[in-house]
């Protein structure tokens, strides 16, 4: 009836669970059909079903492909967005309150309206579906403040069954979306990474200039393959690679947050539609793209995160033939990622912030807004959302559903609380920077790449993949994933006496790689640990 004549790896599984009324958190490659699992449970459960999307465009594009389907078959889909007008949005709450609207999509930031969420409710949702679910963790992903609050939301729908869907996620974002969600008893279902029609290859370069040439060169001959994508960091560098490419009598233009909504959507809908070769980008593009045709992408510097370039790179090769991705490296580019990562509040600030909450509460004010928070500081309105959301984990303030602060009950004083939110940060702040460091350790190591990114993601790959640039220059060997004999075996508990307890992800030659609780990816070299004992294999709970 729907057009699906099997199961893709992972989808069998998730759909039991969540029929069963299991949280289910599902972990499926690009491509494999994520978007089947609850288009099928829409056709079994009673009950709209609820998809929370980040992007409109998305929105419109599973819109559309549901609507394809034809709504005999899986009921009426709708968007409920900003892009609508009063009336719209009005004629969709309607449609969900009287069963006509099926499938719902919207962005996280609908869910913050009263009276959306008291519609919701009032419907009886069957599933609450989160889509990209990565971007509900805060390590590094696209982070929207009210990503953070949709397990409250759940909880005042009176907890239907929670789907998390995202293609990746590594162990810690996995913990962190069931955390942040608030999920039950919760079923995680992971299917494999591996994508073994994408050739990874990494070309390094000691100079700026060389690079930049480089970069240039590659994505001139990769085209003549197909249409791809050239991530780079800055907007200013997407303007001018394109501008560069285009000279070289390619079909080439930028896409980045900067552009007016309008051409941002234009330079979307030709890349769909083939007729530019390669979209320059920085990561606001992809989320979400399907483009089966996409033969490469073409990384002019490193990503945040291994995560973050598994997600791009998943972009390619969707149709299962064979893809390339390639990362032009340049030791000095993980400075911009640095960059980017540092930046902890100062403790003076945070308390300033808490301080003030505290205050307006005490002068009879319901609560403190972000508007408010301005014209005391001075202040720009991203910094103090970031310290908000900070005190919020914390558990020094309150936010409710239109982003107003108020003391939390039994908070602590604005020193206190300032001191636990600056803490966190830090944490934070520790992962991000271990997470560029395995990102610099995929750009250089000299064994099998497949393996690298594999075992990041905790799953194994016992032999080479044949399929990297390393393994064609016969530098790779077996990384010993499968020895039983190694004294810290891949997945074992650990604690380290500085560090604290750890969990094993890899090992490489005469290294392993220990993801800890509180400083994130380390690389140890084995020998080391031996010799000093520095680590010891934790057992029982």
């Amino acid at each position: 009836m729907l057009g699906f004549t099997e199961f893709r790896p992972g989808q069998e599984e998730a759909m039991k669970a969540v029929a069963a009324g299991r949280d289910t958190l599902a972990v499926l490659p690009s491509g494999a059909g994520k978007s089947a699992v609850y288009t099928v449970l829409g056709a079994l459960l009673e009950g709209p079903v609820l998809i929370v999307s980040p992007l409109i465009a998305l929105q419109r594009d599973q819109v559309q492909r549901l609507t394809e389907l034809g709504e005999e078959a899986v009921g009426q889909a709708a968007v409920l967005n900003s892009g609508l007008s009063g009336s719209d949005q009005q004629a969709v709450l309607d449609g969900l309150r009287d069963g006509t609207v099926r499938f719902c999509f919207l962005a996280p930031e609908q869910l913050a309206k009263p009276e959306v969420v008291d519609t919701i409710r009032e419907a009886g949702p069957a599933l609450f579906v989160v889509d990209e679910a990565h971007c509900v963790s805060a390590w590094g992903h696209d982070f929207r403040p009210d990503y953070l609050r949709l397990g409250g939301v759940v909880e005042q729908l009176g907890h239907p069954t929670v789907l998390a869907l995202t293609a990746t996620a590594a162990p810690p974002v996995r913990t962190e979306i069931l955390e942040r969600l608030e999920m039950r008893d919760p079923e995680v279902v992971v299917a494999g990474f591996d994508r073994p029609e994408i050739r990874l290859e990494v070309e390094q370069h000691p100079d700026a200039h060389g690079k930049h040439a480089a970069v240039l060169d590659r994505v001139s001959e990769l085209s003549e393959r197909g249409s791809g994508i050239l991530y780079s960091a800055t907007r200013r560098s997407t303007e001018e690679f394109a501008q560069a490419l285009a000279g070289r009598g390619l079909r080439a233009r930028a896409y980045h947050a900067g552009l007016r909504k309008a051409e941002r959507e234009e330079v979307q809908r030709e890349f769909m539609a083939d007729e530019l070769d390669v979209v320059v980008a920085t990561t606001a593009f992809g989320m979400g793209i399907d483009k089966p045709g996409t033969r490469f992408v073409v990384h002019a510097e490193p990503a945040d995160s291994v995560d973050s370039y598994y997600q791009e790179i998943g972009r390619a090769g969707r149709d299962g033939e064979p893809a390339v991705a390639v990362l032009v490296y340049r030791q000095e580019d993980l400075g911009i990622r640095r960059f980017f990562a540092a930046g902890a509040p100062a403790e003076e600030e945070l308390q300033q912030v808490a301080g003030l909450v505290r205050a307006g509460v005490q002068a009879g004010m319901d609560g403190v807004d972000v508007r408010s928070l301005r014209e005391e500081t001075g202040r720009a309105a991203t910094p103090l959302v970031r310290d908000l959301n900070l005190l919020e984990q914390a558990g020094a303030v309150v936010l409710d559903d239109e982003g107003t602060a108020s003391p939390a009950p039994d908070a602590p004083p604005p020193g206190a609380a300032a001191a636990a939110a600056r803490e966190l940060a830090e944490h934070h702040v520790r992962v991000d920077e271990s997470r560029i460091e395995m990102m610099r350790g995929y750009a250089e190591t000299t064994g099998c790449r497949r393996q690298f990114l594999l075992g990041y993601f905790g799953e194994q790959l016992d032999e080479p993949c044949g399929n990297c640039d390393n393994c064609s220059a016969g530098l790779s060997t077996g990384q010993h994933t499968a020895d039983a004999d190694h004294p810290f075996p891949v997945d074992a508990a650990v604690e380290h006496a500085e560090w604290g307890p750890g969990v094993v992800m890899r090992h490489e030659d005469d290294r392993v790689v220990v993801l800890f609780e509180a400083v994130g990816y380390k690389t140890l070299a084995l020998q080391a640990v031996l010799d000093h004992d520095l680590l010891r294999v934790r057992t029982g709970g």
